[in-house]
């Protein structure tokens, strides 16, 4: 489109399945990532690479939510670590944490629902 929006395309019961499995996948590489961090980030790339095939169906929310996950458990991260020499840093990277790990259990549970997330 000319406008710059995204145009939506029909989804079948197939690729609607395959977005399911892909948006699992990537929810996994996140858990993981959380103690390793390469996952993360091979995350991230999924999801930006991947986030114009789920237009229009319920794994838009999902990849977005991903998406602003990483980005912001990042610039918390990167604060965290800046700050740590000050002591108030170590606090920083555990509130983080578990930040992140409440949004992939949220995020988890309403996939395993087939609902939505808030945006």
């Amino acid at each position: 489109m000319q406008d710059g929006s995204l145009e939506v395309q029909p989804v079948d019961g197939q690729q609607l399945q395959s977005l399911r499995q892909l948006t699992l996948a990537v929810y996994v590489l996140y858990a993981v990532g959380i103690f390793t961090g390469l996952p993360a980030l091979i995350a991230i790339i999924i999801n930006h690479v991947k986030y114009g095939d789920t237009a229009g169906t319920l794994y838009q929310s999902h990849f977005r939510w991903q998406i602003r996950s990483f980005w912001w458990g990042l610039v918390w991260a990167c604060v965290g670590w800046a700050t740590a020499v000050f002591g108030v840093g170590l606090a920083v990277l555990a509130l983080n944490w578990c930040w992140l790990v409440y949004r992939l259990v949220r995020g988890f549970l309403n996939w395993n629902d087939g609902k939505s997330m808030p945006v």
